[in-house]
């Protein structure tokens, strides 16, 4: 990738250059708008550098609708394992060819007058407009009783973790239940090691559902259709995503079978003291949410097939295949051997360096599709910006496309009240 010249002055800047970055830079190339996109890292460095090696999408291949780069593949009802992936997004980025300097971060962004002033250890840039594209996923978030741990066991977070085998041996703590988690405890226990799984309040979902993948169903229903301003939907924003997997041609991901398998299971950690993990007495009622929401999405599909008359058999209701006796509330750590903690723990945002009034009470972007209060200032690539879909390959390029309309509405806008001014 050639580096761009480096001027004082864009139409637009971008932060960030991972898939919403590139896809703000494709709409921005369409329409004729200069720009530049600062990447701290490297381009689409989260695909290649902070996934493990049996890492593979959970979502059919055919989601892949980066712009102007659909999956173009044999197996569209398949699951892209790692280096499939990164093909597919190398793919994009040789075709975007997006003016992008990586390894440099934005260190303020702010406005003055009608201008924004973007600071970067390579210079002070001014803009008409920014886009931050840097997501809800730039930092690990690890709980400060990580502290407590002795040095004797080895930590890392899921960005961290590449395969059972650079851990140490004995029994694993995987800590975080969500996608991530259930997918890495699954890798562990496949591969013959004890694994103690903590959970959470994350929801699971079928793989397959009166033969077809659940994803498919999901989507001739329209539920990836809707938006977050539909009743209800604004929490989705901070809801934990749906564990399964799409490993060896996809599959459920049931807690309650591994228990069955020697896997032993949690509730929600609250702290380390003395060398023992602590929990809070609802791993039952954790196990019983996921399996809730799991039954409820199969009898979404169940009522779809009804009223459109599909032929479709296999209807079923998930039933508990293992119950705990008892909600354990801690673990010795030493007695258990355990060698080595993953936190599963998902990642918290870094908008330190944005100092433009666009956040709620939480933290969280206030915005209509990417569009915020601030004339000029937009934010893309967030889970839930306007649908399911849309932090993710499957619509993060529409709500791009969107984004990039917008400004490019504004630019023309504010350029020809420029000229009539400047002709009286």
């Amino acid at each position: 990738m050639t580096k761009p010249f480096l001027k004082s002055h864009y139409s637009a800047v971008v932060v960030g250059g991972g898939q919403a970055g590139l896809s703000a830079s494709h709409y921005l190339q369409k329409h004729g708008i200069d720009h530049v996109v600062f990447e701290q890292k490297t381009v689409a460095h989260k695909w290649k550098d902070e996934r493990w090696d049996a890492f593979c999408l959970v979502t059919p291949n055919w989601q892949c609708q980066l712009p102007e780069h659909p999956y173009d593949g044999d197996d569209p009802h398949g699951f892209m394992v790692k280096d499939e992936v990164i093909a597919y997004v190398d793919g994009f980025i040789d075709k975007v060819k997006a003016p992008v300097f990586e390894h440099t971060s934005v260190t303020a962004v702010e406005k003055t007058g009608d201008l924004f002033r973007v600071e970067t250890p390579i210079g002070t840039v001014t803009a008409e407009s920014v886009i931050l594209a840097t997501s809800l996923y730039s930092r690990p978030a690890i709980p400060r009783a990580a502290e407590r741990l002795l040095d004797t066991i080895v930590q890392i977070h899921t960005a961290d973790y590449r395969n059972p085998g650079q851990l140490p041996e004995g029994a694993v703590v995987v800590v975080g239940s969500g996608q991530s988690g259930a997918q890495i405890a699954e890798d562990l226990h496949l591969a013959g090691r004890k694994v103690h799984m903590v959970t959470g309040n994350a929801p699971r979902c079928a793989r397959f559902y009166r033969g077809r993948d659940v994803v498919d169903w999901l989507a001739d229903i329209g539920q990836y259709d809707i938006t977050v301003e539909h009743d209800g939907m604004t929490k989705k924003r901070h809801d934990t995503n749906h564990y399964l997997t799409g490993r060896d041609g996809g599959r459920d991901i049931d807690l309650r079978k591994f228990a069955l398998e020697g896997m032993s299971l949690y509730g929600r950690m609250r702290t380390v003291e003395h060398g023992r993990m602590l929990f809070d007495a609802d791993l039952t009622a954790n196990l019983d949410h996921a399996d809730r929401v799991y039954n409820g999405i199969n009898a979404l599909i169940d009522k779809h097939i009804l009223k459109h008359g599909i032929n479709a058999s296999g209807e079923t209701v998930y039933q508990p295949a293992w119950r705990p006796e008892t909600d354990p509330t801690e673990l010795d750590l030493a007695a258990a051997g355990v060698s080595a903690v993953i936190w599963a723990t998902g990642f918290s945002p870094d908008w330190s360096y944005v100092g433009l009034p666009i956040f709620d009470g939480t933290g969280y972007p206030v915005q209509r599709r990417g569009v915020t209060g601030v004339e000029g200032a937009y934010v893309l690539g967030l889970p839930w910006l306007w649908t399911w879909g849309s932090g993710r390959l499957l619509a993060v390029g529409k709500d791009a496309e969107h984004v990039v309309g917008h400004l490019a509405g504004t630019l023309a806008e504010r350029r020809s009240m420029t000229r009539q001014a400047a002709n009286g």
